[in-house]
């Protein structure tokens, strides 16, 4: 079975636990964006009191077009991502796209992500899932926008059989239509009865995929997000950047970092409210 809640030497998530919170900007534009995105995030969550793990992606491999920014790649990725964690003292996370990513990531962060578009990859997954139980750390597995919430037990089992039962799963919205996506709360619940704790991603959830560049509602973030919450989520996911518009990657659905700190303000009360009535 999935551990529940998950325990780390810095964070707790899961069940009867504060809410965990994974953010940052969507890929790394450069060391000193990061390290300052990270330290005001930090210094956020210190003073409202939740656990933080550091995101950003080194390659933004699933793009439409081929013209559109990707991040630094591996090497130089992980150095800055390393270079958080080391200054900053907070965990970090990132995604991987291929197999032999995995054990790289895996030395960095404490979390590695598989991406919703290769969360049906048994290898990818299984790779993820063999390195960081190796580390005693944790993979991530965002639901697939194209599979039922209760499909997520495949994956869940898949990890399981790697040697790994700690394990996230990313309720991220599904798809409806052409360039719509639905999120439909009632997948948290039903994402709970893998027994792994379920984070909500309330950026990719307002994503408007389709066309050359995705769009998004970042407007809708915090009705979303605490819809979430609400709901159950343990964690809550958030991409964000001092200055969205002028973000080379998703800058439409990523929160301003300046709207941060109310939000979590908000979320941290409805987690203990909803943790007290599901005691």
């Amino acid at each position: 079975m999935p551990r529940n809640p998950i325990t780390t030497d810095r964070w707790r998530c899961g069940r009867g636990e504060p809410l965990l919170v994974i953010a940052g900007p969507c890929v790394i534009e450069s060391q000193d964006l990061v390290l300052r995105t990270a330290e005001r995030l930090l210094q956020i969550a210190e003073r409202i009191g939740l656990p933080l793990v550091f995101k950003s992606s080194f390659d933004k491999a699933n793009r439409t077009s081929v013209d559109s920014f990707r991040g630094p790649g591996l090497q130089e990725g992980l150095r800055i991502l390393e270079t958080v964690r080391k200054q900053l003292g907070v965990d970090v996370t990132t995604d991987i796209h291929e197999p032999a990513q995995a054990a790289a990531a895996a030395e960095v962060c404490r979390i590695v992500q598989i991406p919703a578009f290769l969360a049906r990859q048994t290898d990818l997954v299984c790779a993820a899932a063999r390195e960081t139980a190796a580390r005693n750390s944790v993979v991530n597995i965002k639901k697939p926008q194209f599979i039922a919430p209760e499909d997520c037990i495949h994956i869940v089992e898949k990890c399981l059989s790697a040697g790994n039962d700690r394990i996230l799963l990313t309720e991220r919205g599904t798809m409806f239509g052409y360039g719509r996506l639905v999120v439909d709360m009632c997948g948290i619940p039903t994402m709970h009865q893998t027994g792994c704790p379920v984070v909500f991603d309330a950026t990719h959830s307002v994503q408007r995929p389709g066309g050359r560049i995705t769009g998004g509602q970042r407007a809708m973030i915090p009705t979303l997000a605490r819809a979430a919450v609400a709901a159950g989520a343990d964690a809550v996911f958030l991409e964000t950047h001092p200055d969205p518009d002028h973000a080379p990657s998703d800058g439409p659905n990523m929160l301003p970092l300046e709207k941060v700190e109310p939000l979590l303000e908000e979320l941290k009360a409805l987690r203990e409210l909803a943790t007290r009535f599901t005691a």
